[in-house]
């Protein structure tokens, strides 16, 4: 009885400090450096292109639907569903690479997973998802208790109060049909992988927990750790601590009213760099419970023409990256697939990724990090949005704050993406700076860039010519002489020139072959032709003044249904240094050995 009573104010002092169960709740960082449960598995599936378990015939929301997750008990009772019965997928993961009838499939597919839980005194409960693509209903325990919406970016809620001991019942309704109005929308150029495609965990907290946190060297002073803390609970002036044992660092704090607490702490680290990728271990606590998590400690800036990385100039050796796993090309999500591709990258020469075209896992961004690679890090504001759109606006600044918020720490991000060959207009020009004057209120630590596009200015002089250029930090663009744009002999006689003394970065560059066929150096989708525009790509790309950096499209083959060329493409994008089945092709080793030669030139 008083374990009962107990549980029931703790609940109310939760409901009055403003975090009701079951609401949508800002996003915890750091899941893995917490205490959760795995809910990842084998779920139950309901394939429903119709969205029969959520709308009537009349298409207005039913409130008895697949959320409710009802057993057939009464065969008297009509019932048009039963979990128990159906299909399965495996959770994390694409449905499109699991069952072959779903290849193509956009649409809503129903997931169910019951588990077993034990309610615990004093202990709040937040079930979080990695990602799911693309717009996710969740219901617990046949209450609907939230929705998401985007593809690559983590989300929770708190459940607190309606999880019960033994049995739940979790039911997410998942669909990723492409939409006009949505970020991406209905035209780009990857697989359109639907389902529950990252992890998802319980994750128990105390009554007041530290939900955010922010620790990273202040702007331009390599002696001052900077930062904040923000509490969520019941008791937000509670005193937390902050603890760097290796720098001999434990400092006590209390926050406001509002749990939120900023600080300044001296300290001599040892600077994080691809040479020397140094992590230090950090807690943070309030009461019994300690976030851990391990911190780099870098600056990162421009001057002129140079990326300055601790205030030294880098040349960002790079490549792109879409997230597909290295052999069997669904939607990657394994720490192992992760270490595979940046392995690839190192192996390439690489000291930068650009993680395209959209966030990647939190994995991939930790892994790269710890093998000593800078990130490059995209939201999907690609091609033609819907500029004039408030609702899809809004929609792009959700995923851009998810993504700064999740991966804010992370030392080796240096630049956060905010789109990707966009066309020029003044409704475009807008939506964008906006979205470069909100990364920066968010973290004006790290630079802002976006892929612009080329223009010739006349035969053989390149340059870009776009406003959002006095807005970016760094002078990024795609090209693609010698494949959309002539042949490789055309880079031989282009030369560049630009107006903006900023660092410039090519972000895009290349053109596709499959693996193994030879032919002709004109003879287009042989690895001939490919070779030669690499080699002469990097001649010409040495002609280009204040080069700061490449990264070619792209590390491997991955999925497009744009790509419908039979016996070439079969919906591939070729242009990967790498086939989809790992085997690396010729132009892999032109960078290679530029690569090698500037790691030389920038010791």
């Amino acid at each position: 009885m008083k374990n009962t009573i107990k549980n029931v104010l703790f609940l109310l002092a939760i409901t009055l400090a403003g975090t009701v169960a079951a609401q949508t709740t800002p996003q915890i960082i750091n899941i893995e450096g917490r205490k959760t449960i795995s809910l990842d598995g084998i779920w139950r599936t309901i394939v429903d292109p119709f969205e029969n378990g959520y709308y009537d015939y009349r298409r207005q929301p039913i409130k008895n639907g697949y959320g409710a997750d009802k057993d057939i008990v009464d065969k008297s009772v009509l019932q048009e569903y039963n979990f128990s019965t159906d299909r399965t997928l495996s959770v994390p993961g694409d449905w499109n690479t699991q069952r072959p009838e779903l290849y193509y499939y956009e649409g809503t597919v129903w997931y169910r997973n019951r588990f077993q839980y034990e309610v615990k005194d004093n202990k709040r409960v937040f079930l979080y998802f990695g990602a799911v693509n693309y717009e996710a209903i969740v219901f617990v325990n046949g209450k609907e208790i939230g929705q998401h919406v985007g593809g690559f970016t983590p989300f929770n809620f708190e459940v607190t109060g309606l999880l019960k001991t033994g049995e739940n019942s979790l039911v997410v309704k998942v669909d990723n049909k492409r939409m006009l109005d949505a970020v991406p929308t209905l035209n780009f150029d990857w697989w359109n992988y639907g389902g529950i495609t990252r992890q998802v965990k319980l994750v128990e907290t105390p009554a007041t927990f530290v939900r955010d946190y922010y620790v990273q060297l202040k702007k331009n002073d390599k002696s001052i750790i900077n930062g904040w803390i923000q509490l969520d609970g019941d008791q937000l002036n509670k005193a937390v601590r902050i603890e760097i044992p290796e720098l001999k660092i434990s400092q006590q704090f209390t926050p406001n009213a509002k749990g939120y607490v900023a600080f300044e702490l001296k300290a001599k680290p040892t600077l994080w760099t691809p040479e020397n990728p140094k992590l230090y271990g950090i807690n943070i606590s309030v009461d019994d419970e300690a976030v851990t998590d391990e911190i780099g400690f870098r600056t990162i800036e421009t001057k002129g023409t140079q990326v300055l990385l601790n205030g030294k100039p880098v040349f960002l050796r790079g490549i792109c990256i879409h997230e597909e796993a290295p052999f069997r090309n669904g939607r990657a999500y394994s720490k192992e697939e992760d270490i595979t591709l940046l392995q690839w990258a190192k192996e390439m020469g690489c000291n930068f990724v650009r993680l395209a075209h959209y966030p990647h896992n939190e994995q991939m961004i930790r892994q790269a990090e710890r093998m000593g690679i800078l990130v490059w890090s995209e939201i999907p504001v690609y091609w033609t949005i819907q500029w004039g759109n408030q609702e899809t606006y809004k929609n792009a600044e959700a995923q851009l704050t998810d993504m700064i918020t999740r991966d804010k720490n992370r030392s080796n991000i240096i630049i956060w993406s905010i789109a990707n060959e966009t066309p020029h207009g003044a409704e475009r020009l807008d939506f964008l700076s906006r979205l470069a004057a909100k990364t920066r209120e968010l973290d004006p630590g790290r630079l802002v860039g976006a892929a612009m596009e080329k223009v010739e200015l006349k035969p053989g002089v390149m340059t870009v010519n776009d406003d959002l250029s006095k807005v970016m930090d760094v002078l990024s663009f795609n090209e693609y002489v010698g494949w959309y744009d002539g042949l490789p002999e055309k880079c031989d006689r282009v030369n560049w020139t630009f107006t903006d003394s900023k660092p410039i970065i090519i972000t895009e560059f290349g053109g596709e072959a499959l693996y193994g066929l030879q032919g002709g150096k004109t003879d287009r989708f042989t690895e001939d032709y490919q070779e030669d525009l690499y080699i002469r790509s990097v001649n010409m790309f040495k002609r280009i003044p204040g080069l700061a950096g490449t990264t070619p499209w792209i590390l491997k083959d991955f999925r497009s249904p744009r790509r419908q060329l039979r016996d070439m493409q079969d919906d591939f994008n070729r242009k990967g240094v790498i086939s989809d089945k790992g085997e690396k092709k010729r132009a892999f080793y032109v960078m290679k050995k530029w690569y090698d030669e500037l790691k030389k030139q920038y010791k």
